[in-house]
């Protein structure tokens, strides 16, 4: 455990609608938010084997090239019957443009003929200081697949995510809903456990 006494924090992405949720649940902290964009730093190359590994390649680039505390985030969707596909690839199956609209129909086509319709939504976080030292934790949250996509808040998956406890997508559950029982929250709780200041 290692006390978070810093004034400022960077988040370890340039995906605004990643960057946005971020600071969303950050925003009750009197800190100073930053994020990639803002140093001109881009992504690195994700080649970890869990998304634990790819939050940590993210954080430590971001703090170390800032001198600052990072906050990554690494998350993805997975599907049973596609063997937990796309998993830490979700990104990567969307392309080199992130065209989320093309992925959810390559998903749509592979599952088609499969009965099981059951996926999670995983988000791993890690927290990372300039030196490497990190607290990387993990959220977990689980859906079905919906077809056609509905819904148009949120960002990537979200309008085939259908959450069954509240019988919507996750695209068309208001911001401040979604941000109470996402993936991403449930590891920010878990990360705040770990830490003194969070």
């Amino acid at each position: 455990m290692r006390e978070f006494i810093d004034k400022k924090l960077v988040i370890a992405s340039n995906n605004e609608g990643k960057v946005l949720e971020l600071k969303e649940i950050l925003k009750v902290f009197s800190i100073q938010i930053l994020s990639n964009k803002y140093f001109n730093i881009p992504e690195p190359i994700e080649d970890g084997n869990s998304f634990k590994e790819n939050a940590y390649i993210k954080a430590f680039n971001t703090a170390s090239k800032t001198k600052l505390v990072s906050l990554s985030d690494d998350s993805g969707i997975s599907f049973n019957a596609l063997g937990g596909r796309p998993g830490i690839h979700s990104a990567r199956y969307a392309g080199k443009k992130k065209n989320f609209d093309l992925a959810m129909k390559k998903l749509n086509e592979e599952l088609k003929s499969k009965d099981d319709k059951s996926c999670t939504f995983t988000c791993a976080l890690c927290l990372c200081w300039p030196d490497g030292f990190d607290i990387t934790v993990q959220g977990e949250i689980y859906g079905e697949f919906s077809w056609p996509p509905s819904g148009k808040h949120g960002f990537g998956y979200d309008p085939i995510f259908y959450y069954p406890k509240l019988n919507k997508t996750f695209g068309e559950l208001e911001p401040s809903i979604k941000h109470e029982i996402s993936h991403r929250n449930l590891a920010f709780k878990k990360l705040k456990a770990k830490i003194k200041k969070l």
